[in-house]
């Protein structure tokens, strides 16, 4: 019988499969192609900002976990093939934080308050989000973002940044004077329970018949709006928004409603640091409870990056240059903590043999 050989177009074809498969790791690491900031460079930019603490989270360092569920409406279905938007209860887990990288950080700071989620679904598709409770972001791109995390390292003299550094960074970057403005102007809420939680990026749902829609979501608190007097922050507990918001679930559950803002023809979709206009069309889609909240040791958190690229069908990444740069970051944020051995939380050691009434 006729011996096969191999044709010449075969041979070829594995010759070059380690060589794209090489090429490939090599776009994926940034080795090759465009210039890209990777995860372990926006993980270096925060530790050089905030200082490295071993075993926790690079960003969003101090925080708490909690659980729930999602009630949906059924109206945002129409933007969205997402199963998640189809009328039903289902089930979720979150992280209330502060920022910064700090894990012991006093909550008397004038900074952001954030709250990421999952979102598990009947078919057991996964959605995770990472917002803030600020509406517009201080930078647009991953290279503003290391560059603001170098400019604004305390000098350990004064225990503020440089003000030649931030001079200058802040006229290449007149986007997060704005952001800081806003920051200090705007009232800071005395309970992560009573914030809006805002998506920040835009995304893009995706419907039954393929067509796209760019839209941003928020999370719009049932609790009654207070505000902390910035005056006094240095006076407040270091722990108190945690305590505070375990003793509001203890008297039971909290509530937000979603809220989907669907972009108009020529809305940004790519940059941060610009909200929408007020008057774009709004969708109730549906209602968020949380119930319980337990320190990150004994919760279900612990080990979860909520990565906002983490998407379930029917939703899609918008052009926003921050969300893969986010992507990178939260992982190598959790492999460098993976293999560091973790402490107790600041908030489990405030809460240690304490009853919360």
């Amino acid at each position: 019988m006729p011996t096969s050989h191999p044709s010449l177009a075969t041979l070829t074809a594995i010759a070059a499969a380690p060589v794209l498969l090489l090429s490939g790791f090599a776009w994926a690491g940034g080795w090759v192609g465009p210039s890209r900031i990777g995860g372990g460079t926006i993980a270096n930019a925060i530790e050089h900002s905030a200082g490295k603490h071993e075993g926790y989270r690079r960003a969003h360092a101090k925080g708490i976990c909690v659980t729930g569920y999602f009630d949906a409406s059924g109206d945002a279905a129409g933007l969205s093939r997402a199963r998640l938007f189809a009328p039903g209860r289902y089930p979720v887990l979150g992280r209330f934080s502060t920022g910064g990288g700090n894990p012991f950080a006093t909550d008397g700071r004038n900074v952001f308050h954030a709250l990421g989620l999952q979102l598990t679904g009947p078919d057991g598709q996964i959605w995770r989000m990472a917002m803030d409770h600020t509406p517009i972001f201080p930078v647009a791109t991953p290279d503003a973002f290391v560059a603001l995390q170098r400019a604004s390292r305390p000098d350990p003299a004064t225990g503020k940044p440089d003000p030649a550094a931030m001079k200058a960074y802040l006229a290449r970057h007149p986007e997060t004077k704005v952001y800081q403005d806003y920051i200090a102007a705007a009232p800071l809420p005395d309970s992560f329970a009573n914030g809006t939680y805002y998506s920040i990026n835009a995304f893009r749902f995706v419907d039954r018949a393929g067509a796209s829609h760019a839209v941003r979501w928020a999370f719009e608190p049932a609790a009654a709006f207070g505000a902390l007097d910035k005056a006094k922050l240095d006076g407040l507990p270091t722990d108190y928004l945690f305590t505070e918001l375990r003793a509001r679930l203890v008297k039971g559950p909290q509530r937000w409603r979603m809220t989907v803002t669907v972009a108009a023809p020529g809305d940004v979709t790519n940059n941060a640091t610009i909200a929408w206009p007020a008057d774009r069309q709004r969708i109730k889609a549906g209602t968020l409870t949380l119930t319980a909240a337990v320190p990150e040791e004994n919760g279900a958190c612990r080990d979860i990056t909520f990565d906002p690229t983490i998407l379930p069908d029917g939703i899609a990444l918008s052009d926003d240059p921050l969300l893969p740069a986010r992507s990178a970051a939260y992982s190598s944020s959790f492999r460098r903590r993976a293999l560091e051995t973790p402490g107790p939380s600041a908030v489990g050691k405030a809460l240690a043999g304490r009853e919360v009434r």
